[in-house]
């Protein structure tokens, strides 16, 4: 297995937590705020979380396109990647893995 070099792991590293912050933020703030609470003035306050979710997460797919390819993942590995970054904590643990298999 190839190593990946050093810029590409700290940004796959930055990338997946801030999308997994994001991710909890939007499902265990966002959604729950919006949906339950039934509160408009609080959800007005939090309309910024899906959008910067929505950003965050083409830059974390990136970032995992880059890393799998540097460190010569296969392709279904690969897409496990990807898709860690749409549940909670997916992504979070995919870092962890990331940063135990090349520290």
């Amino acid at each position: 297995m190839a190593s990946a070099s050093g810029g590409t792991l700290i940004r796959f590293r930055i990338m997946a937590i801030f999308s997994g912050t994001m991710m909890l933020l939007l499902c265990f703030v966002e959604i729950p705020v919006k949906h339950l609470l039934n509160n408009p003035d609080l959800a007005s306050n939090l309309a910024w979380i899906p959008v910067v979710h929505g950003f965050t997460y083409p830059l974390y797919v990136l970032a995992a396109i880059q890393l799998s390819i540097q460190a010569r993942f296969s392709i279904p590995k690969m897409f496990a990647f990807i898709l860690a970054g749409t549940l909670p904590v997916a992504s979070l643990l995919a870092e962890r893995h990331v940063v135990s298999r090349y520290r």
